[in-house]
């Protein structure tokens, strides 16, 4: 059992306590709070590395937050920001999640007065050794129109005494072999999954070649990525040969457990190459907006050995909408590769 330490050390907890306690934000615009605390703050060994998140609405009027926004259960995508005394993020492990477009029972109601509770285990889902780090929180809506919510101060967490992290490190798969099907996959969705699978290389050769010809910026590159610059094209063209590359010969895993019909698929970035597939999946077109095929190269764009691409952004509107405000994230974000490979409507 993995059980917190209490700190020996009078000196530590005296510099703790010269230090924030928890760190309130408040996210003025809307009048949320974030709150941030640690029920232990200087930890020794291999313990959970708890913390506390605490969300309250103190304006006048009820807020509609998304589920992932928030640290319900299993994390759907990095909502905190930890570094090091350097500066250096820690690596997030958890999963990265497609989400199909929010619907009634994806939204959280928070009414004026009240607040949502939750603890977390920052170890489960982020590379943790030693050091000193500061927690920031960040539940980003990813969706055109809705704010993010933001903790305003970090929280201060020192960890000593840790074992050495065992870390998947997702070592480059061995030659191509056929594609193996986990989570009872019906005959009839192996059969769509592997007709998916080839459109997916495709696209993502199709695209490869499309950008290696661009000479000069064009329609269908600035309305997905932005503003051109040869160092973001070249990221992008070679995020798409790492993907047509993978989709060729890399051992491909397809999972059928997940049900959830408000999620297409997600994949553990350090776990290539296994992609699992929801709910939403199966109502998609093979090919075109938000297909399945598409669906397959923005998961296999997540993987840190292929492209290592974030979610900044879900849908089509919510893309260009960040293609035009930060061009950087847009070469960072899944959708974008995905919507720029399926080019529909066709762009030139």
């Amino acid at each position: 059992m993995r059980h917190h330490i209490e700190p020996v050390s009078v000196l530590s907890v005296l510099a703790l306590a010269a230090c924030a306690v928890a760190s309130p934000g408040v996210f003025a615009a809307t009048g949320l709070q974030v709150h941030l605390s640690a029920p232990v703050q200087v930890m020794q060994g291999d313990g959970e590395v708890l913390v506390e998140v605490v969300v309250r609405n103190t304006g006048e009027r009820t807020h509609k937050l998304q589920r992932w926004q928030l640290p319900e259960g299993l994390l759907h995508g990095p909502l905190f920001r930890i570094q090091g005394e350097r500066g250096v993020e820690a690596a997030y492990r958890g999963p990265l999640v497609k989400r199909a477009a929010p619907r009634a029972q994806d939204q959280v109601l928070l009414a004026p007065g009240e607040q949502l509770s939750y603890r977390v285990d920052l170890s489960r889902d982020y590379a943790l050794p030693d050091g000193h780090y500061t927690v920031e929180y960040l539940g980003r809506a990813r969706v055109a129109g809705q704010a993010d919510l933001a903790s305003a101060e970090p929280l201060s967490l020192w960890l000593s005494g840790r074992s050495p992290a065992v870390q998947r490190a997702g070592v480059a798969g061995a030659a191509a072999g056929p594609i193996t099907f986990t989570g009872n996959c019906t005959a009839g969705e192996q059969t769509d999954l592997t007709t998916a699978v080839g459109k997916a290389g495709n696209y993502s050769t199709e695209s490869k070649k499309y950008l290696k010809a661009m000479g000069a910026p064009t329609t269908r590159y600035t309305t997905w990525f932005g503003a051109y610059s040869a160092a973001r094209h070249d990221r992008v063209r070679q995020n798409f040969s790492k993907v047509a590359q993978a989709f060729k010969k890399k051992p491909l895993t397809l999972d059928c457990s997940c049900n959830d019909n408000g999620v297409y698929a997600y994949v553990y970035p350090n776990d290539p190459y296994k992609i699992y597939l929801c709910g939403a999946f199966w109502t998609a077109p093979m090919t075109g907006t938000d297909s399945k095929a598409g669906t397959l190269v923005h998961e296999m764009s997540h993987f840190t050995v292929v492209a290592g691409t974030n979610d900044w952004a879900y849908g089509q509107t919510a893309a260009k909408a960040l293609a035009i405000d930060n061009p950087d994230r847009a070469v960072d974000n899944a959708d974008s590769h995905e919507y720029f490979a399926e080019n529909t409507p066709a762009q030139p």
